[in-house]
């Protein structure tokens, strides 16, 4: 598996988010920081484990709704997850068998951005765009 794909997808992550203004972009991280932890309930392989995990990331990405800090603790802790579920053989996409391999090395990307508070990384398509995503 090449690191430079999953890397790329968290940048791009990154570079779509910075379309939306401020707020409505922590919103949307926490949102998705909590189906983070919901993406493997349906046979992810660690039992009981999986609903636990769900739980504790929900909490996380509540927190995640004041602070940008507690979005990338949820991503990082989502990037334990998926290297448990590479080692238990149980990917995040069952026919692709290195997914959550892929997923355990995007994540951290986000995480970094997040532990800078989630900035824009955009100047000048962010300002034109702000207006109509700004929700």
């Amino acid at each position: 598996m090449s690191v430079a794909g999953p890397i790329l997808v968290g940048i791009a992550y990154v570079l779509l988010m910075s379309l939306l203004a401020d707020q409505p972009r922590q919103r949307l991280n926490a949102v998705l920081v909590a189906g983070a932890g919901a993406v493997y309930w349906s046979g992810g392989g660690l039992g009981a484990w999986e609903f636990v995990f769900g739980a504790v990331m929900t909490y996380v990405a509540y927190r995640g709704l004041e602070s940008w800090h507690w979005l990338g603790v949820g991503w990082l802790l989502h990037t334990g997850w998926d290297v448990l579920h590479h080692r238990a053989g149980n990917p995040i996409i069952p026919m692709l068998h290195d997914s959550s391999l892929g997923c355990a090395i995007c994540d951290p990307v986000i995480a970094v951005w997040c532990f800078a508070g989630g900035p824009s990384v955009l100047s000048g398509p962010r300002s034109s765009w702000r207006g109509r995503l700004s929700g």
